[in-house]
């Protein structure tokens, strides 16, 4: 398979150095893509990255993941505004650690295969160099003419808060890490995001520089933008994470299930494996019946069948059905294995003593055990606006009191703010 033809078709080249589609043509190339540890967990921005590496196994070469246990250290200007807090040491180790654990889910690491991945950290070539050792043998070959021509510098330093030091030698330090692969693992074809091009170019200049003759390759892939102009893999809530303790299957499903037409046409070539042939069928199929949201349901199921698993896959959906599929329902329909079954959304336990009493809804909706609102004057707000239900039935009453008669199953409430927040209650 053509890994530059496939890529493409799915709109995931920007920028390619030339000779990079001959180069993998010819031979098995070992390749890498470099990820940030800055949490300890990925979030679904670096799902593209992954996808890079998983096609480029599928087309025979040989990835490498690489986490940047040292760069962490130093914090990737590209595309920041202003210069990030850094990280304590055990901190990033443990980042890196999380990091690792979630790479090796997603490709194949079994040594019997000739293009079986690799996983690096570059703490453990940086350890070893000395800062004389790295300004005499790397810095002398790129010169700070070409480092201030980048985009990520300009921008820096245009900006009223310019840029440190510690930032400004991120580009040569990422520079090294190509180096240090290209000599001790072949590696010949740096991938990334659209904004890492100006730091992969620096470190194809030093290879060219210290190896005469040598041949390295690079191309990134765009930045994920929504077709709004928002920010990819951002909600209310923050980031859309692929730890599950961070993210639960079950929104993370609703957050591509959610995705607008124009969106998800994008996204199901970008993030999912399905051949371009099937794409254009389902295509066609979403134009015909656009209401049906045929498109944003298999994209969903595709992209949460590859990062969470087939069980938790079948849990999104079936909550998913619970909530949803039949709206205008009583809530009394649901089953007390129905309720206690639901997965992914936030369950409180309350204390049946301060509940038998009776409260006011207000209260209770915005006490620090349930945090369903930041304040009662956010749950006044939204009750005002029509936003909040309990058991499928709409408050408009401010002064609402809960009580016991108003239980499901005799113990659940089933909160819901907005079109898409669900809170059970459980009575305990």
């Amino acid at each position: 398979m053509n890994l530059i033809k496939e890529l493409s078709w799915r709109g995931m080249i920007q920028d390619i150095m030339p000779g990079t589609e001959a180069h993998l043509l010819k031979e098995i190339t070992t390749a890498y893509v470099g990820f940030d540890p800055t949490a300890d967990s990925l979030h679904i921005g670096s799902l593209v990255p992954i996808l890079l590496l998983v096609h480029l196994q599928r087309c025979g070469h040989k990835p490498i993941a690489l986490v940047g246990g040292a760069t962490g250290m130093v914090g990737d200007p590209s595309g920041k505004s202003e210069e990030r807090n850094l990280l304590s040491e055990d901190t990033l180790h443990h980042n890196v650690s999380a990091v690792k654990a979630q790479l090796e889910k997603f490709l194949q690491f079994d040594g019997d295969l000739p293009n079986a991945a690799e996983m690096a950290n570059n703490y453990d070539w940086f350890k070893e160099i000395t800062f004389l050792d790295f300004i005499r043998d790397t810095g002398k070959h790129i010169t700070v003419n070409y480092m201030m021509a980048k985009d990520s510098v300009k921008k820096r330093l245009e900006g009223e808060n310019g840029m440190s030091f510690t930032e400004f030698t991120y580009q040569l330090v990422q520079g090294y890490d190509y180096y240090w692969l290209y000599k001790n693992k072949n590696c010949k074809l740096q991938m990334g995001g659209s904004d890492q091009w100006g730091n992969i170019v620096t470190g194809t200049e030093l290879i060219r520089k210290k190896i005469p003759g040598s041949e390295a390759f690079a191309f990134t892939c765009p930045l994920i933008k929504k077709a709004d102009g928002g920010k990819f893999g951002k909600t209310e809530k923050g980031n859309i994470w692929l730890d599950p303790a961070k993210t639960s299957p079950f929104h993370f499903y609703q957050f591509w299930l959610n995705a607008t037409d124009s969106d998800a046409e994008s996204w199901v070539k970008i993030f999912t494996f399905l051949p371009e042939s099937e794409v254009e069928r389902l295509l066609e199929k979403h134009r015909l019946n656009a209401s049906g949201r045929l498109l944003q349901k298999r994209l969903a199921e595709e992209v949460t069948l590859f990062v969470h698993g087939r069980e938790e896959l079948d849990k999104a959906i079936e909550t998913t059905v619970k909530l949803f599929a039949n709206q205008t329902a009583p809530a009394t329909s649901l089953s007390e294995a129905d309720l206690e079954s639901i997965e992914g959304i936030v369950k409180i336990d309350y204390p049946a003593a301060a509940f038998n009493d009776g409260i006011d809804f207000i209260s209770f909706s915005a006490d620090t055990s349930t945090n369903i609102f930041p304040s009662k004057g956010e749950a006044k707000k939204m009750i005002q606006n029509g936003g909040v239900s309990i058991n499928r039935i709409k408050v408009e009453n401010l002064q609402l009191r809960l009580d016991p008669s108003m239980l499901l199953h005799g113990k659940y409430l089933l909160v819901q703010k907005g079109k898409k927040n669900y809170y059970l209650v459980v009575i305990v």
